[in-house]
């Protein structure tokens, strides 16, 4: 690293992009460009223009360590979005840290289909409480609340450090005041009745994690995947909780699932809430995977 921070001090922003994509290309050969634009503009603190602007602008000493050990960490396999400390979702940018699980495309779904089920009764969130199981980065409840500028929510993860985590992406994205923590798992014992429930929670099979893509398996909190020995305890237990707190209220339930889980989870719902299988619908990611399973408590 040490030759290679010396090797990249002095030389221009044109020249150092060139030299990371390289170094990252074995490891990475699809994203390696990418990847290394993304760690020379942290490893400068500076914006993408500045690399338009000032293509033959020359690296310090300090920035030429800061990319070279960057690139050492990629390629090693490290996710990017862990070694600048973010991650972009649904069009805004959230910190992320080891406590954190990092937002993916696939949980933009749960945003899209939460936004289509509250708009008519509860317009640009007016009147709307949201409730986020399993906060993480809070990207989830903080995406809601920005999207729905009259909605209030409320996060609980069980990782307090997680939590502090959610608490400065509010404050950086001007959201603070509308939302709060609570560490805890499930309701965590609220008593309030919520309008909208969301959750990614842990739904990977412990005997599972083990064959998860490295960057999820190094990097992510196990906490944040581990679903138990079928990857469904989770939803077993919202659901035994669910059913005791039924009101007279309508709500909204959204949960992202596993890949080939939306039928099993949809079948804990509707037994534990006497729903109709029907009546719980599914949402699609990206993939044209069954990613979100939705369900309506009370009518």
């Amino acid at each position: 690293m040490r030759d290679t921070s010396e090797s990249l001090t002095g030389v221009a922003t044109r020249s150092a992009l060139r030299t990371g994509a390289l170094a990252l290309a074995a490891s990475d050969p699809i994203d390696a460009a990418v990847d290394a634009r993304r760690l020379l503009l942290f490893a400068m603190a500076a914006e993408a223009l500045e690399l338009v602007a000032n293509p033959e602008r020359k690296l310090t000493a300090d920035e030429a360590a800061r990319f070279a050990a960057a690139l050492e960490r990629r390629a090693a396999g490290e996710p990017v979005s862990r070694i600048v400390g973010r991650r972009g979702f649904y069009g805004r940018e959230f910190l992320v840290t080891e406590a954190t699980l990092d937002p993916r495309p696939d949980s933009e779904c749960l945003i899209t289909a939460a936004l289509e089920l509250v708009a008519k009764d509860w317009p640009r969130g007016r009147g709307l409480k949201i409730l986020d199981i399993g906060a993480g980065s809070g990207c989830l409840l903080l995406t809601l609340l920005a999207e729905l500028p009259f909605a209030v929510g409320i996060g609980v993860d069980p990782s307090a450090d997680a939590l502090s985590v959610c608490s400065e992406n509010a404050k950086r994205l001007g959201l603070a005041d509308r939302c709060s923590w609570v560490c805890g798992r499930g309701f965590a014992g609220l008593a309030q009745d919520f309008g909208l429930v969301v959750s990614n929670p842990p739904y990977i099979p412990t005997h599972a994690i083990g064959d998860l893509d490295r960057e999820v398996r190094l990097f992510d909190p196990h906490l944040a995947l581990d679903g138990g020995a079928d990857g469904l305890d989770i939803y077993r237990a919202i659901a035994a909780e669910s059913a005791v707190r039924r009101s007279e209220k309508k709500s909204w339930t959204l949960f992202e699932v596993g890949h080939d889980q939306a039928i099993q989870v949809k079948t804990i719902f509707a037994t534990a809430l006497n729903l109709p299988l029907e009546s719980i619908r599914t949402y699609l990611d990206m993939a044209g995977v069954q990613r979100c399973v939705a369900l309506r408590i009370q009518n």
